[in-house]
């Protein structure tokens, strides 16, 4: 493997202990580490600006590092049941968390991951979960099951009773993804998911 003192994305050491590539396919550890690094620069905040401080840990900033981490974690190598490989996560253990690092990062399948995924700029002014629709003068709810389909839960009067059809489905919903992954799952991954709290804001 070549040697290159050139910063990954401008962050990341890659090092030469471990490989990039096998039979000329970019490894899977390497693929995450680039990915990740990237959504710690300027170029994915001008994109995507909900990424404003994301950053990650002097030692996620080492591919040899990264590499070695994967390795230890339940669920690097799971695939879900279409066959793709489980997502990294900042996120699910520490709720907000813009940093990534060996001890808050977690691999979940991709159905978790976009259940948890805040959808800031499709909200609007309302509580996640809620929308006005004018011509009946009621807010609706409505949810996400995380494999692009909605669940209608019905009109309500309020903003505030909408979030909560909202949020009693959503939290539901989550435990009952969490048990059908239990086995595979992280056991603190699992945790976080029983007793994750969806906001208004979420």
């Amino acid at each position: 493997m070549r040697n290159s003192n050139k910063l990954a994305r401008g962050i990341g050491v890659k090092g030469t202990e471990y490989p990039t590539r096998d039979s000329g396919k970019i490894k899977r550890e390497y693929a995450l580490w680039r990915g990740m690094l990237y959504r710690c620069t300027n170029k994915m905040l001008v994109k995507y600006p909900s990424y404003s401080g994301v950053s990650c840990s002097e030692n996620f900033k080492s591919y040899t590092f990264f590499y070695e981490w994967c390795q230890k974690q339940k669920g690097f190598e799971n695939k879900d049941e279409k066959g793709k490989v489980w997502q990294l996560d900042k996120d699910l253990l520490v709720k907000g968390n813009k940093v990534y690092s060996e001890g808050v990062c977690c691999f979940v399948p991709q159905r978790i991951n976009s259940l948890l995924t805040k959808s800031e700029s499709a909200r609007g002014e309302y509580p996640v979960g809620v929308c006005l629709i004018t011509s009946a003068g009621k807010y609706i709810a409505r949810c996400s099951c995380g494999v692009s389909k909605q669940k209608y839960l019905g009109f309500f009067n309020t903003p505030q009773e909408a979030f909560l059809a909202y949020k009693t489905f959503k939290e539901a919903l989550i435990k009952e993804v969490a048990n059908e992954y239990k086995e595979m799952l992280d056991s603190r991954v699992y945790e976080a998911l029983m007793n994750y709290e969806v906001n208004e804001n979420d």
